[in-house]
C-alpha cells in the first residue's frame, strides 16, 4: 500500500511572496462576483484579483483569507490569485518575517 499524502495544512513547501517576480501577499476584503475579489496588499494598495478557473472549482476563498496574488504588471492594480494560505502557512510567514503580524490582524478586523 502507498503512504497517504499529507493534506494542505501539513505541506512543508508553499509559495513565498517575491515582489521582484510580482508575487505579493494580500488579504481578501470583499467578493465582487464573477470570480473577482477586492484585496488589500501588504504594500497598502487595494487591488482587484481574479480567481483562475482551475482554483475556482477546488478552493473556496472567502473574506478575511490571506492569499498570494500574482500582479499582471509592475504598476498594475489587477492580478490573479496564485495560492490561498492556510493558518499554519500564515504562521510560518510571520515567523520568517515576510508578513507583519499587524497586517494579519488588520485584515481580520476589516471583515
Amino acid at each position: 500500500m502507498s503512504k497517504p499524502q499529507p493534506g494542505p495544512e501539513h505541506r512543508e513547501d508553499f509559495p513565498l511572496p517575491d515582489p521582484d517576480n510580482l508575487l505579493i501577499v494580500c488579504g481578501v476584503i470583499k467578493q465582487l462576483g464573477g470570480g473577482y475579489l477586492l484585496v488589500k496588499c501588504v504594500d497598502g494598495v487595494d487591488r482587484k484579483a481574479r480567481i483562475p478557473g482551475k482554483m475556482r472549482r477546488k478552493i473556496w476563498i472567502t473574506e478575511g483569507d490571506i492569499v498570494l496574488v500574482g500582479l499582471w504588471d509592475r504598476d498594475s492594480d489587477k492580478g490573479d490569485i496564485v495560492h490561498k494560505y492556510s493558518r499554519s502557512e500564515i504562521n510560518k510567514l510571520v515567523e520568517m518575517n515576510m508578513v507583519a503580524k499587524e497586517f494579519i490582524d488588520a485584515i481580520s478586523e476589516l471583515v
